[in-house]
């Protein structure tokens, strides 16, 4: 996804809760922080729980808190299919897409649904060539493409289901992460 998309890095925002799912069940952010840390180690990905420091419970508000935090960086909302197929559910979802570029990765099992979806009904006409992804700076909103790499068949949930004691602290590589990070840019 960097690489298809010129990207310096990506920010892979740890969410402190989805208002689309049960807290039940959710692990600690400081486990799921630290697991993302260590699936992003040797990358340019940079995963952050920005939004506990901004304060912000929904998308919209993150991006444009995000836009007002660092003016001069530009962004790009990057999402699996599967969250495309319920977009038409999140808080002021046109509004995201009139804030910023959308990059979405082919998942698994979703994308038909994805792309035949109600957020794909409006979002469909903003629809970019994957052959411009590079371009996305230039675009002007909205703006979609759909990016498909090589399908990795596995599912965070059933990994997790696996090892449902993945977020103690025995099986996080540092059990002493902080909650918040802050970021130079």
């Amino acid at each position: 996804m960097i690489r298809a998309l010129a990207l310096d890095e990506m920010w892979w925002l740890v969410s402190p809760g989805n208002p689309l799912k049960p807290e039940a069940g959710m692990a600690p952010l400081s486990a799921r922080l630290a697991s993302a840390r260590k699936l992003a180690k040797v990358s340019r990905i940079v995963p952050m729980v920005i939004e506990a420091e901004l304060g912000t419970r929904y998308t919209i508000h993150t991006v444009k808190a995000l836009r007002r935090r660092y003016p001069r960086t530009r962004f790009v909302w990057v999402m699996g299919s599967d969250n495309l197929h319920q977009f038409h559910r999140w808080r002021d979802w046109r509004g995201i897409a009139r804030t910023l570029p959308i990059a979405v990765a082919a998942r698994p099992g979703y994308d038909g649904a994805a792309l035949a979806g109600p957020a794909m009904g409006w979002l469909g006409r903003y629809r970019r060539p994957a052959a411009t992804a590079k371009h996305w700076t230039e675009w002007s909103l909205p703006a979609l493409v759909f990016l498909a790499f090589r399908p990795d068949p596995s599912s965070a949930t059933a990994i997790r289901a696996a090892r449902p004691d993945w977020h103690e602290p025995a099986s996080v590589a540092d059990p002493a992460v902080p909650t918040t990070l802050s970021h130079p840019l």
